[in-house]
């Protein structure tokens, strides 16, 4: 297996500033963020702006939890820029800022492949708030976003206008995954592309349930039924800890290695962020990228 750490480091608008006691500090422009993190188990760096946060997140006793914030002037949401790419960022209810930054290495990696391969039609599953979309979008390629939350969709089509993405370059589709590429494979529809980020539990717009462990290996075989006759990568991420770099790599060979060929490779290991102030990396979830 060809595992690698993959870390996205060229970010100018957002810095990891420490983490450490299961809670990380995040500079988002010109703000601070202090949020939990569960991968922070070691202890944090005695530094001063940790008392100067602008807005904390801290979890309830009884589930879920609450900003609280500490500078009074900072905006609902705010726009932050990576390249030419300008995204969307705002404190949401589950910790969550609408904008996962360690991806920023896949989404250079999605712009390099699609303008290196030519790939002209992608399909981006899960697909959230839409930084991966716009990611191809930029780089050429015609993308359909899905995703089964409505208002994650309406703010990827922000980003999108922000961006100054065309608007015949994306198709937004508020839907279940899984029946939305089942459909797309009655209806004969390929794409050359294929992004996705499954979570570890969800329900869809009509109230299906999604668990990684149990519907993965289906899903995966759903999505190889609308690889074109000649495709050109499959991008998977994901969060859940249980599923190792080497648990991706099993199932997607399993999956799609009789696809592959002498010129094919496929990629699995994990992905980070650097810390502001010294050489250590936080890991933030698992990839495999696979190219044809």
């Amino acid at each position: 297996m060809k595992s690698e750490l993959v870390i996205s480091d060229k970010w100018k608008d957002f810095q990891l500033i420490d983490s450490g006691n299961g809670v990380k500090l995040e500079k988002w422009d010109k703000y601070l963020l202090l949020r939990p993190d569960p991968q922070a188990v070691w202890a944090k760096s005695d530094d001063i702006l940790w008392s100067k946060a602008d807005a904390v997140y801290t979890r309830s006793a009884s589930g879920g939890g609450q900003w609280k914030f500490y500078n009074k002037s900072i905006p609902e949401s705010w726009n932050i820029k990576y390249n030419d790419m300008v995204l969307k960022v705002r404190p949401t209810g589950f910790k969550h800022t609408g904008l996962f930054p360690e991806q920023a290495a896949n989404w250079d990696w999605i712009r390099e492949t699609i303008k290196e391969k030519k790939a002209s039609n992608i399909i981006n599953l899960f697909g959230y708030t839409g930084a991966a979309t716009v990611a191809a979008a930029l780089a050429g390629a015609n993308v359909c976003h899905v995703d089964a939350s409505k208002g994650s969709v309406s703010w990827c089509k922000e980003n999108l206008q922000l961006s100054n993405v065309p608007n015949d370059k994306v198709r937004l589709i508020v839907d279940d995954c899984m029946k939305f590429i089942q459909r797309e494979e009655r209806r004969n529809k390929k794409y050359d592309g294929i992004i996705m980020d499954p979570p570890s539990f969800g329900r869809g717009a009509s109230g299906e349930v999604w668990k990684l462990e149990k519907d993965l290996w289906d899903f995966l075989s759903a999505c190889k039924q609308i690889l074109s006759d000649n495709p050109k990568f499959i991008l998977i991420n994901s969060y859940t800890s249980g599923l190792s770099p080497l648990s991706i790599y099993n199932i997607s060979m399993d999956c799609f290695g009789d696809l592959l060929n002498k010129n094919s490779s496929l990629t699995c290991g994990e992905i980070g962020l650097p810390f502001r102030k010294n050489r250590r990396v936080m890991p933030c979830g698992t990839y495999c990228r696979i190219l044809f």
